[in-house]
């Protein structure tokens, strides 16, 4: 990835009257060839975020620059932002290969260098040989297709997708997400896709960027954000998540309400209030008698309160002595006990 950003939001701010919900003095970079994704609750401000780089709206105060200009006050079109909406918005009267090659039309590139460059993009989609049917021949994949074509045809700066797979069904969408990977790489374009799926956030992006309320909490790999989350909150919103709010009773120990927790070593005084993370995959169920459970630390006798059967896998909640413990497992055996090893035990902060 080169030095300077595709993509740069410096310190930037935009409120909707009112005043409660916007963007608040958020910046981020994204590299040339870089997907970043965003997510975060409804409101959170990631529509308000694409739109600030797109030109939808007015900065209140900060920069958006592209390629190192400062675009802050450049009309949308000069922007030269590749932009695929959730409703497609393809124009149904007009056939698939007019519709990609629409946003040349209006920078008024003639006829045949558009019907070749339209034609030249639905072949990478894979739609070759679809661009005289009309968007209604098309399935909502197809179609989600066309517009990602559409959006990429003139060579744009940066591509932003708008939730671009939440009208599609389950199947289509896992498909679709391997085809906006394949072809943003190919393209070697910086990408901000927005999102509410978390499974498609830790699929698709090289970066999530998570906000709440209008700021942005993390920014990080995947991999990253899921083991070593800023703090309960974003733990709890990327995957699944047991937060146990607890005492430092040992430099090794907590006391919570499953029971005392032996943990990694740290430094914080006894008595004082931590907040533990635990992944549910990380949990060790133990079938058979409770009393048969094998010596040693951190084994809890537990209470199956939900089951839910997915087929490969179970997500299961207990009853662990005053709390719940949620765990993710394969096995088929009836659960009495879970294990929790120490080192699968996170420190997060206390807010």
């Amino acid at each position: 990835m080169g030095d300077t950003p595709s993509v740069r939001i410096a310190n930037t701010s935009f409120s909707y009257p009112g005043g409660k919900a916007g963007i608040f003095d958020l910046s981020l970079d994204i590299a040339p060839g870089e997907l970043v994704v965003c997510i975060g609750p409804s409101g959170c401000g990631k529509t308000t975020l694409l739109k600030l780089i797109a030109g939808f709206l007015p900065c209140a105060s900060g920069h958006v620059l592209l390629d190192g200009e400062d675009v802050t006050g450049v009309a949308v079109r000069e922007r030269q932002c590749g932009i695929v909406f959730q409703s497609y918005a393809l124009f149904p009267h007009m056939r698939v290969w007019e519709n990609v090659a629409y946003p040349l039309r209006v920078r008024d590139v003639p006829l045949a260098e558009r019907h070749r460059r339209a034609e030249a993009m639905l072949d990478m989609v894979g739609l070759s040989g679809y661009g005289e049917r009309l968007p209604a021949a098309l399935s909502g994949g197809q179609q989600q297709r066309v517009a990602l074509a559409r959006a990429l045809v003139f060579d744009p700066r940066v591509l932003l997708l708008d939730e671009p797979l939440s009208a599609l069904d389950a199947a289509t969408r896992l498909s679709m997400r391997d085809e906006i990977r394949r072809i943003q790489k190919q393209q070697n374009i910086a990408s901000l896709l927005i999102t509410h799926d978390q499974d498609e956030a830790l699929s698709l992006a090289d970066r999530i960027a998570i906000l709440r309320e209008g700021r942005l909490i993390q920014v990080a790999p995947p991999k990253e954000m899921y083991d070593k989350p800023a703090d309960a909150f974003v733990a709890g919103f990327i995957g699944r998540a047991n937060l146990l709010d607890g005492t430092v009773a040992s430099p090794d120990t907590v006391d919570t309400p499953i029971g005392r927790i032996a943990t990694p070593g740290h430094a914080l005084p006894n008595g004082a209030a931590v907040r533990l993370l635990v992944r549910p995959e990380k949990i060790v169920p133990v079938a058979g008698d409770p009393a048969s459970a094998p010596p040693g630390e951190n084994h809890f006798a537990a209470k199956v309160i939900h089951d839910r059967f997915f087929g490969a896998s179970r997500e299961i909640e207990l009853a662990v002595g005053e709390g719940v413990v949620k765990i993710d497992t394969a096995t088929r055996e009836d659960i009495s006990c879970v294990h929790i090893p120490r080192d699968a035990v996170q420190f997060l902060p206390v807010t």
